[in-house]
């Protein structure tokens, strides 16, 4: 959690330096999951007492599992939202409270509970990613030429023709609302590589 704020103090923060930071931090959380389910896998009849349903083991490959796609749909929510030039950085578990709330559950041995934690709030949080960047992309547009990505995206330019603004008729005849510009330069391109 802290190479990326020293490598910025010390000056030596670079693009590809960011890239290889995130993609690292990719597999080890990946690789913590897989310990914690390879533990699970070994163990058929494992008992914590705070636990208070049956099938332990069922339970703890069950949340291990979603825990790592909310994991997942986390990073790459805001991996895809920066591709697009939108900033993405919303949501209750970004990747330093993930470790965090994993290294006190395997301190103090309530794993499960942990994972449940993980499990949950990790897709609450890849779901308040998307319905930012849905709030963000459905702003009025003030713009006469705009850029829009399609799903693959590649950038296309639309005339403001091709974009109907819902304004109720007689109101603010002759004028142009205010509305903030949304950031379009796709990171690789300008060196805007933000970390998860």
């Amino acid at each position: 959690m802290f190479d990326g704020a020293l490598a910025r103090a010390r000056n030596a923060s670079s693009t590809f330096g960011a890239f290889v930071d995130s993609t690292l931090d990719r597999y080890s959380e990946s690789i913590i999951l897989f310990g914690l389910l390879f533990y699970a896998l070994q163990r058929p009849v494992m008992q914590d007492g705070f636990w208070p349903f049956r099938y332990e083991q069922s339970w703890m490959i069950t949340l291990v599992f979603i825990a790592a796609v909310g994991s997942l749909m986390v990073s790459y929510a805001k991996a895809r939202a920066e591709g697009l030039g939108l900033e993405c950085k919303t949501g209750l578990l970004a990747r330093p409270e993930r470790v965090v709330i994993l290294a006190i559950g395997l301190l103090s041995g309530a794993v499960i509970w942990a994972l449940l934690i993980l499990a949950i709030f990790s897709n609450v949080t890849a779901i308040e990613r998307i319905v930012h960047v849905w709030r963000v992309t459905h702003q009025p547009l003030a713009m006469t030429g705009v850029r829009n990505f399609s799903s693959d995206g590649h950038m296309n330019e639309a005339k403001n023709s091709s974009i109907q603004r819902q304004v109720p008729i007689g109101a603010n005849e002759g004028k142009e609302p205010s509305v903030p510009s949304v950031h379009t330069a796709i990171p690789p391109f300008n060196g805007g590589v933000q970390k998860d």
